[in-house]
């Protein structure tokens, strides 16, 4: 069967099943104890709406792709044109390699070599490995060029409980800011949560309010900040990021068609849209040196 998405690799740990692809490097499918948890593209589809995929070297947009980084200024290639950006980075639709595989583990590589707009090189491995706790990806970069580079490190899986919408999920998202955008969904401003329509702090339906926002001032236990979604037959999972990812993003997908709230991105991301002009939260990359961000999803489906 011919795959758009190149080869599918599939692991498996007890009743838990993940499928990473070769194109872009991302996530097509988990699912634990029989239930999808990913809102899925097939084996034999393209990959749409950013399902699943790798955000590197930066997430979400640069606006007009224009940055400058130690004085030079940089143009991108514009990929979201209806609004003059550069969107999701670089690697979406390139092909990573298999470095390690094991039953329960495997390792894609790829190596970012320089280009108009990004003339920097960078090493790239992601392991997704399953554990008795859920699913683990764990993202190394490593600036494998003469000169200091700029990165930033997001992913985009659609999450689901099997409701045929996310109105009714109840929803936890553990950040007391906001960030407010324009019509190009660049940043705008910041603002707190607590008052508005954006504070799920404390468990509440998702509703009909739409959500395609950053948010961050995360609050974090063992270091970890903890997005959580439940269904009303107790079904349920909470997607974790470590320190180095300080924001995340919430898109319920109302204007996508082929989403239209039947899930909802819960996007880990290391720095804010626009930081490769602001700055924000924007990792400098020495030479030689490494940065290495970690996520995963524990799903709880008993009630």
């Amino acid at each position: 069967m011919f795959s758009p998405s190149g080869e599918q690799i599939e692991i498996t740990h007890g009743d838990q099943r993940a499928v990473a692809v070769e194109v872009g490097g991302g996530l097509r499918a988990y699912s634990a104890a029989g239930r999808e948890l990913l809102d899925a593209y097939p084996a034999d589809g393209q990959i749409s709406s950013g399902r699943g995929q790798v955000l590197i070297p930066w997430p979400n947009r640069i606006e007009d792709g224009a940055y400058e980084f130690d004085g030079r200024q940089q143009q991108l290639p514009l990929d979201e044109l209806a609004a003059r950006n550069a969107i999701h980075g670089l690697v979406r639709w390139a092909g990573w390699r298999v470095g390690e595989r094991e039953q329960s583990r495997v390792v894609l590589e790829h190596e970012l070599h320089p280009q108009p707009g990004y003339p920097f090189r960078l090493g790239l491995t992601i392991e997704y490995a399953l554990t008795d706790d859920g699913l683990a990806v764990s993202t190394t970069a490593i600036n494998a060029g003469p000169d200091p580079c700029p990165y930033g490190c997001g992913f985009h899986p659609y999450l689901t409980l099997g409701t045929p919408n996310v109105d009714p999920i109840v929803l936890t998202a553990p950040a007391r800011t906001v960030l407010s955008a324009n019509e190009r969904g660049l940043p705008t401003g910041r603002s707190a949560v607590a008052g508005t329509e954006y504070d799920f702090t404390q468990p509440r339906a998702i509703g009909a309010t739409r959500l395609d926002n950053c948010f961050t001032d995360l609050e974090r236990n063992d270091g970890l900040a903890r997005v959580e979604l439940r269904a009303s037959d107790g079904a349920g999972l909470t997607l974790w990021l470590d320190e180095v990812f300080g924001y995340v993003m919430l898109f319920t997908g109302d204007p996508l068609p082929d989403v239209d709230r039947r899930s909802i991105a819960v996007e880990p991301m290391t720095c804010p849209p626009n930081a490769f002009r602001s700055g924000e939260a924007l990792i400098r990359l020495e030479p030689g040196r490494s940065v290495t961000s970690t996520w995963g999803i524990t799903p709880t489906l008993s009630a």
